[in-house]
Formats: structure tokens, C-alpha cells, sequence
């Protein structure tokens, strides 16, 4: 689990230099994945013995949908604002799990929960730097649009991706990949390939092979043996990997405002916990 969280980490720096579009990348990057985990599903045996249950296959690749538009809209919140703003106010899904888990299952909020939505609420406002901006609408920036909706859709994801009670991980991941490669292949535009150096190309197979293929076989295999909350800790493993890649490697260095939101985001996201703990 902390390998694939570390791997994970380093997906920024690969994607930036990819030499390709958000779209055209995720699109190698479910290539890839149906390759490699559909490899591993049929060699483990689990595709032979798998139960074919048609609500499930329909919750599968809803779950999908939600799963490549995060994707997209994670690497496009790259393209605009960098890896560590990104990366930051992606990690707001877990505040917005909690506000649509409210809403959807009725369930009140409690102070807690409340207070970490404040706090996280604080903190996307320092990362965009709103004390800066002339006006409402350059706040609204495309990068952090880009964030909230890829932050959106995994919240989605995790909300709809709960009880699955007979696939297996095998079966989930590769069918989604598979789905995505599908939905994304009439969009792309094959002529973004045609003048890619050695360079791009190594960038873009690693991604693919290892940030999705290779990270995702590794999460799915060790999720099953750990308890919530060394899952939800090692998750910060993530975006530490992240943010320390790109002020060491690529030069970037937050203001004293982004330093502030990066902290308070990932404080808020830890408030979350607590109360998860106390119920372990």
C-alpha cells in the first residue's frame, strides 16, 4: 500500500511531461491497465470463477464513468495549475463524500465534520490565492474548476463504488479500464502521437504500466488485509510525494497563501478521521 501511494505521488511529474492532452493520456493510461490487470486476472485464475451478476456489472461501469472523468479532470487541473494545487484540492474528496453521504443518506452532520468542511473550505481559498484575484470570476480559475470537478467525480466514485458483493478487484478495475478506453476512444486525436520523442513515450508507458497498472494491482491487493485507518494515513503518503516532487524536481514553491491552504486541506481531511477511529 505505501508503494502504490508513492508511485501514485509521482504520476504529476510523469504526466507534465508526457508531451500529451489530459484526454489523449488517460486514454494510454486504460490501454495499459486493461493490458496489465487483465493479464493478472486471467493468470490468478479469479476470471474463471468470477459470478456475472447484471446490476453489478451496470453499478461497474457507472463506477467506470465516474472513474475516467476523475482521471481527466485531475490531469487537466495539472495542465492549469500545476501538481501541488491540483493535487491539493483534489483531495478535498473525502470532505465532499461527507457533505453528499449527508444529503444522500439524511445523516447529520456533527461538529467534526463540520468544522473540517470550514477549515477545507479556508483552505481552497488561500491555495487560489483569492486575496489576489480582481474579481469573482478570475477566482474561478480553470485549474481549480478542473480540481473540484476530478475531487467531484471521485467522491462519486467512492459513494457509488461501495458493497460490491460478488466481482472481484480484478473484475471491478479491469472492466472500468476497459469501459474508459471505449467511452474515450472517439474523443482522441491520434495525430498529438505522431511527433513524440523516445522521451514522451517512456513518460506516457510508465504511466500507464506503472501509476495504473502496476499502482492499481498493488492497492487492491493490500486494501484487503489493512484497517481503515492505516489505509486513510498511508493516503497521505500521496500527496506528500507530490508536493515534495514538485518544489525539488520541477522548482515550483507555494506562496505563504498556497502554504496556508495546502495545510489547512489536508488538516480538515485529517479531522475526518477522527471519527472513524473512535468507531475502531
Amino acid at each position: 500500500m505505501s508503494i502504490a501511494m508513492i508511485l501514485f505521488g509521482s504520476v504529476g511529474f510523469f504526466s507534465e511531461r508526457s508531451g500529451i492532452p489530459a484526454l489523449e493520456l488517460v486514454f494510454i493510461r486504460c490501454i495499459c491497465a486493461s493490458l496489465f490487470l487483465g493479464l493478472f486476472w486471467w493468470l490468478s485464475g479469479q476470471l474463471r470463477r468470477e459470478r456475472w451478476i447484471p446490476k453489478e456489472i451496470m453499478k461497474i461501469l457507472v463506477c467506470g464513468v465516474f472513474l475516467i472523468l476523475n482521471w481527466v479532470y485531475f490531469f487537466k487541473a495539472i495542465e492549469e495549475s500545476g501538481v501541488t494545487v491540483a493535487i491539493s484540492i483534489y483531495h478535498l474528496a473525502p470532505v465532499i463524500v461527507m457533505i453528499l453521504g449527508a444529503f444522500i443518506y439524511k445523516e447529520r452532520l456533527t461538529l467534526i465534520p463540520l468544522l473540517a468542511i470550514i477549515i477545507c473550505f479556508i483552505g481552497t481559498l488561500a491555495i487560489s490565492e483569492i486575496n489576489r484575484t480582481e474579481s469573482f470570476a478570475d477566482f474561478f480559475s480553470k485549474g481549480l474548476i478542473y480540481g473540484l470537478l476530478s475531487a467531484l467525480f471521485y467522491a462519486l466514485l467512492t459513494l457509488t463504488g461501495k458493497g460490491f458483493k460478488y466481482a472481484s478487484s480484478y473484475a471491478i478495475t479491469t472492466i472500468q479500464v476497459i469501459f474508459g478506453a471505449l467511452l474515450l476512444a472517439p474523443f482522441i486525436d491520434l495525430s498529438l502521437f505522431e511527433n513524440l520523442t523516445a522521451r514522451n513515450w517512456l513518460y506516457i508507458l510508465i504511466t500507464g504500466f506503472v501509476h495504473t497498472g502496476i499502482v492499481f494491482y498493488l492497492f487492491f491487493d493490500s486494501i484487503r488485509s489493512l484497517k481503515t485507518e492505516t489505509i486513510a494515513l498511508l493516503v497521505f503518503l500521496d500527496p506528500l510525494v507530490a508536493i515534495l516532487m514538485d518544489i525539488f524536481i520541477t522548482g515550483f514553491f507555494p506562496s505563504p497563501e498556497q502554504w496556508i491552504g495546502i495545510i489547512a486541506i489536508f488538516g480538515g481531511m485529517a479531522l475526518t478521521l477522527l471519527p472513524r477511529r473512535r468507531a475502531h
